[in-house]
């Protein structure tokens, strides 16, 4: 997508990719009073004055401190004399990285862990800490859900008429600007460098998708945001986590006072009962019965959803407490699943200080609001088909728990046969990919498998293993597999007729594919337009930018050759 114009974009960054925002009037910092502040030792001329702060020498901007701390393979104090070309102030490190910046030239300031102080230097530098003036935070973490909380907050606040921001796995939100997102969150420094710009913005509420990979690196650090949302905890991730237990520890760091003041937890998964008996900060729950693990524990909770409608253009749905309040509203996808993370960013919201009448007036037809969420959620579940001829849902989800709620949303609204559509990231957890290919197919009519990012792994491989996944569970299914994904949406189609649904998940809002470490144009969307378009279906116009004109194409070569 676009950036504006007046975007605080820092003019040496990577083309291929989204910008890193700085606030366009930073305040000036003494590095005499961050080394005494930080207990570090300063090495080199005293008086030094810095406006910014990375771990990035391709982010950095003249005035800044560079972070330099010891990768996998390399120190990035090896990149201080870059810094300092590019108009480095200091350079901020352990004492193995002050031996090998010296050279630079540039003052230093010796730490003893940069990575474990790199949130509170920032939220220093920028005075973005939590006893300063910032906008209300909200976080959303979870295995599955956090990108839908995360913009359905920011679109019930704007209905409340709040001035919003959002960091989610799709894009960055300030006060209407749209940036696309590199990290699910971003480090610590370009964090907080973001709410320091949305502050000036007149941000007044920030929506923020924590993922538990953000918290065991100290991409929050600085941060104690004012509410947090549990959403749930299914099998990912293993490629980072030893097992399941290892990774919910690394979620529960959330629910400590030091990182959240209140908390919202969703009872739907097992996790969320230990989540809520182990939460250091008072807390809510919810719970949808209709798609609860434990429908009994579920109906205990404090909120409860219930599900009233389920159709093609959205969820109908009503929010109800023990204490007898009570709202009905529409989340605009499909699937109960969607219902359940509405009704988590409603409460959030309330806990967050809001007025349970100002939600229910913007939300709630019968008391003169709109009867809907105005969200936008890109890639969730997205329509992208016209009035007549196969329905055509591009998703985000790549996990088997995201396969099986959203299939059975998409079986529950289709008259037809429901075709289902994925592939399987490269280089990631490899662990889940046979479930990957058993809850499609036990969730589908007919299965496509095909390529989504390989990476540097082989594609042949990865769906081999995912139609294996797939066999063991259904010998017998129709299982079919296409590559380029370019051919597979295209057979998918011709596959499909009227009264029938393909659902397409993995590339969701992506507008490239990760291809031995090249982003390539693509977008499913538009694809699966163009797929439709060509045999004949009616397709609206796009609500969307799409990262090509549409008179040029992004199909690949081995796509061309064949079509």
């Amino acid at each position: 997508m676009p950036t504006a114009p007046d975007s605080p974009v820092h003019p040496a960054a990577p083309a291929n990719l989204p910008p890193v925002l700085r606030p366009e009037h930073p305040p000036v910092r003494s590095l005499d009073e961050l080394a005494h502040r930080f207990g570090g030792e300063l090495r080199g001329e005293p008086g030094v004055t810095l406006t910014g702060i990375t771990l990035a020498t391709a982010d950095l901007r003249a005035g800044e401190a560079f972070v330099a701390i010891r990768g996998v393979n390399r120190h990035g104090a090896e990149f201080a004399r870059a810094a300092a070309d590019k108009g480095a102030v200091a350079v901020i490190t352990d004492a193995e990285g002050a031996g090998i910046a010296a050279s630079a030239g540039l003052p230093i300031v010796v730490v003893d862990d940069p990575r474990a102080l790199l949130g509170d230097l920032s939220a220093w530098v920028y005075g973005t800490g939590p006893d300063d003036d910032i906008p209300t935070l909200f976080a959303t973490t979870g295995t599955n859900g956090k990108t839908s909380v995360s913009h359905l907050l920011e679109g019930i606040l704007g209905q409340l008429g709040v001035t919003t921001g959002l960091s989610s796995t799709a894009e960055r939100h300030i006060a209407g600007q749209v940036i696309v997102s590199r990290l699910t969150t971003p480090e610590a420094s370009e964090f907080h460098a973001l709410l320091a710009l949305m502050r000036e913005r007149g941000v007044e509420a920030v929506a923020v998708e924590v993922s538990a990979q953000a918290l065991s690196r100290h991409r929050v650090d600085g941060l104690v945001f004012d509410v947090a949302g549990f959403t749930n905890l299914s099998h990912d991730h293993l490629d980072d986590y030893a097992d399941m237990r290892e990774y919910f520890e690394a979620k529960m760091a959330l629910f400590r006072p030091d990182r959240s003041r209140r908390a919202v937890i969703s009872l739907d998964s097992e996790p969320g009962a230990e989540v809520a008996e182990r939460s250091e900060v008072p807390s809510v729950t919810i719970a949808t019965p209709a798609i609860a693990a434990d429908p009994e524990a579920a109906a205990k909770a404090d909120w409860i959803v219930e599900i009233l409608d389920e159709r093609p253009t959205g969820t109908e749905f009503r929010l109800s407490s023990r204490d007898g309040r009570s709202l009905t509203t529409v989340v605009p996808v499909i699937g109960r699943h969607m219902a359940a993370n509405a009704g988590l960013a409603i409460v959030m919201i309330l806990e967050g200080g809001y007025m349970w009448d100002a939600l229910v007036g913007a939300l709630d037809a019968s008391a003169g609001g709109s009867g809907r969420i105005e969200a936008s959620l890109p890639g969730r579940t997205q329509l992208v088909s016209g009035e007549s001829g196969p329905a055509v849902y591009v998703d985000f989800g790549h996990s088997p728990d995201a396969f099986e709620k959203t299939l059975a949303a998409v079986r529950r609204v289709t008259p037809g046969k429901v075709l289902f559509l994925f592939g399987a990231d490269g280089d990631r957890d490899a662990t889940k990919r046979h479930d990957m290919g058993r809850t499609g197919v036990e969730g589908s009519d007919i299965l496509i498998i095909t390529d989504h990012h390989p990476r540097f792994e082989d594609p042949d491989s990865i769906r081999a293993t995912l139609i294996e996944g797939a066999r063991r569970a259904r010998p017998d299914a129709v299982i079919l597999e296409y590559t380029p994904p370019e051919r597979a949406i295209i057979e998918a189609v011709a596959l499909a007729g009227e009264g029938d649904a393909i659902l397409w998940c993995g590339p969701g809002h992506q507008d490239y594919r990760d291809i031995r470490g090249a982003r390539t144009p693509y977008s499913a969307r538009e694809l699966a337009r163009r797929a439709l378009r060509d045999a004949g279906w009616p397709v609206p116009d796009p609500h969307w930018p799409v990262p090509y004109p549409e008179d040029e194409t992004p199909l690949s070569d081995p796509e061309r050759e064949w079509r």
